[in-house]
């Protein structure tokens, strides 16, 4: 009994998976796709007065096919969304993805036609962070929430079933010519007669 009690204070047991969501966790590699204001803010939580590389993150890859975590930073045209969906197919399962930022996770002060309403409409989406732009904890807390589905085995979002390409642009794409709902009130009062 005294040799079992003595292995236990020096031998940790656990599963293999919880092994490997734990080195998941602990050496996320991101992949940044930075468009705007929102990037600024990315370069500043990589600085040294951030330091992500206390998280296990500073491994910036610009390579889709060597990083797990895609950051999208910014506002997100139409015109560069089949190169974002191309980017995240080109990486390996799991991958996880943040959408930083008001433009990104709902095309914010741009509700333009050339401009993407929420990269979730193309791409799966795990961890949202608020704020025009977000400062870098709030990215830090989005980081810290990503890892902490690693780490309690939580499936990303890419997990849930991907659409083709193709049915992305074509099934959630908002057409801006489309016609005007009639029961929708316009900014515009009608115009009177006579005046």
């Amino acid at each position: 009994m005294a040799f079992v009690e003595e292995l236990n204070e020096f031998v940790y047991t656990t599963r293999i998976g919880r092994l490997v969501d734990w080195a998941r966790k602990n050496s996320l590699w991101p992949m940044p796709f930075g468009t705007a204001c929102c990037a600024i803010e990315f370069m500043a939580t990589a600085a040294s007065k951030y330091d992500l590389a206390r998280f296990g993150a500073e491994v910036l890859r610009f390579s889709p096919r060597q990083s797990d975590l895609l950051i999208v930073a910014g506002r997100v045209s139409i015109k560069m969304m089949p190169v974002l969906i191309r980017i995240y197919e080109q990486m390996p399962e799991p991958k996880w993805v943040i959408s930083m930022g008001a433009c990104a996770s709902s095309g914010g002060v741009f509700d333009t036609y050339t401009l993407v309403q929420g990269i979730d409409q193309f791409i799966p989406v795990d961890v949202y962070v608020p704020g025009c732009p977000p400062r870098p904890e709030n990215l830090i807390d989005g980081i810290i929430r990503v890892q902490r589905r690693i780490e309690t085995g939580e499936s990303p979002a890419s997990a849930l079933g991907p659409l083709r390409a193709e049915q992305r642009c074509t099934e959630n794409r908002r057409s801006p010519w489309a016609p005007l709902d009639p029961r929708v009130p316009h900014a515009l009062p009608p115009a009177t007669p006579g005046l």
